[in-house]
């Protein structure tokens, strides 16, 4: 029998695509991924050619459902991609359209960027 997502995971879902939905914020992501380090606000700024206040704006929405982490180090802030949601969103993206919904990867390991 086929059976709706539950509530919670298709609002979580729902997040996820939505932080997504902008082409600058896919530029970004895309960008941490494939440079597998991290990156500060200027030089991603340069990558996308995007201005320094936007991009701030949408590294504050992916950290916000953990697309991205933030380390800390003295005044300056270093951007890195959240390894575990670059496992998990695939895998969202192919239950919403039908597909088993597997054991792993946990949409759970993507809020804090740690494996549970």
């Amino acid at each position: 029998m086929d059976e709706a997502l539950n509530r919670a995971t298709a609002a979580e879902y729902a997040t996820w695509f939505k932080a997504l939905a902008d082409a600058t914020r896919i530029q970004i992501v895309s960008l941490l991924a494939r440079r597998g380090e991290p990156m500060t606000v200027g030089q991603i700024v340069d990558a996308v050619d995007v201005g320094q206040s936007t991009v701030s704006a949408h590294l504050k929405v992916l950290a916000e459902v953990r697309f991205v982490l933030v380390d800390q180090r003295g005044t300056a802030r270093y951007y890195r991609i959240n390894q575990n949601c670059v496992s998990c969103f695939p895998t969202a993206a192919d239950v919403v359209m039908g597909s088993p919904v597997p054991v792993q990867p946990d949409a759970s390991t993507c809020e804090t960027g740690e494996s549970r």
